[in-house]
């Protein structure tokens, strides 16, 4: 499986200044510390995205699994199978400004009168990116950990912008992985 097809979300993902919204789950029996190397798999339902998008997200993936001290392999061999699926959605964002004072509180008690402003609206279509990563222990064939990853997609980010974008989303995607466990 070529890494290069994991890739794309990720970047999209990690392209605009919003918060990127993480979830993460972990088997609190697995023991993580036996797990060294690990391939990628393809969701059958993930979308597709270019492979110049999806080398970034790999490579930046690739080096935070590196420094958890995982090694990646293309063979069947690997302790871990990370399973990946790639999502879009389209949200409608409404901005509104008001230019007029309107009614209300003052200083000292006074209240400002209403003037004849005018509202301003704007719609914009906002496409969001989602990414799962669901880790295998290869062995068990048991899902031991698994993240989730939202947010906003910039279309117009320049390529240095996406792979510094891409490294954070990988960060903080995988932030909790190996778990803390007691």
């Amino acid at each position: 499986m070529n890494i290069l097809r994991f890739a794309a979300p990720v970047i999209v993902l990690a392209t605009v200044a919003f918060a990127q919204d993480v979830k993460y789950n972990f088997d609190p029996q697995a023991d993580f510390s036996k797990f060294k190397t690990y391939r990628w798999e393809k969701h059958p339902q993930s979308r597709d995205v270019d492979d110049l998008t999806l080398g970034v997200i790999g490579s930046a993936f690739d080096a935070e699994l590196a420094k958890k001290g995982l090694s990646k392999l293309d063979t069947n061999a690997a302790d871990l199978v990370i399973v990946y699926q790639i999502a879009f959605r389209q949200e409608k964002e409404i901005s509104t400004y008001d230019s007029s004072w309107g009614y209300g509180p003052g200083w000292r008690g006074g209240w400002y009168g209403p003037t004849g402003g005018m509202s301003t609206s704007t719609t914009s279509t906002i496409a969001i990116g989602a990414i799962a990563l669901d880790m295998f222990d290869a062995s068990k064939k048991q899902l031991v950990w698994r993240a989730t990853g939202e947010k906003a997609l910039d279309a117009k980010a320049k390529p240095d912008k996406q792979r510094k974008n891409a490294a954070k989303a990988a960060e903080k995607i995988l932030k909790n992985y190996p778990p803390k466990q007691k």
